[in-house]
């Protein structure tokens, strides 16, 4: 089993950039997601990297600003998010990959953390 803590959301304007973090605790060597949620609207996969670190992969919408890292030795995942749209604005989730890194659809990931809130002005 495994928990994951997500943290470093805020409020930031257009533009700006914020790093996020998932902190795991327990067996960590998962591919892992990062997903976000809109209000209204369904959850959604935003990147996702391998246990190695070594692949990784991107949602269209957010290629070339955003990415995914990862810290074993601190068991932490990061999402490094820049030239951020107002249309960023979402509850930012991560979660534990059961079908691999290339998984990108919510029900193929288990161990959810909170969220942390990302909120982005005009």
């Amino acid at each position: 089993q495994v928990r994951l803590v997500e943290s470093g959301g805020g409020l930031v304007q257009a533009g700006g950039s914020l790093r996020l973090s998932c902190a795991a605790s327990g067996r960590t060597f998962y591919d892992m997601g990062w997903f976000r949620q809109a209000p209204g609207k369904e959850r959604e996969f935003v990147a996702a990297i391998s246990w190695s670190g070594e692949t990784t992969h991107y949602a269209d919408f957010v290629k070339g600003r955003f990415t995914i890292s990862r810290d074993n030795a601190k068991n932490t995942v990061y999402l490094q998010m820049n030239s951020l749209k107002p249309e960023d604005t979402a509850v930012y989730y991560c979660a534990t990959s059961t079908a691999g890194v290339a998984a990108k659809l919510s029900w193929s990931y288990r161990n959810w953390g909170q969220g942390t809130q990302v909120t982005v002005s005009a």
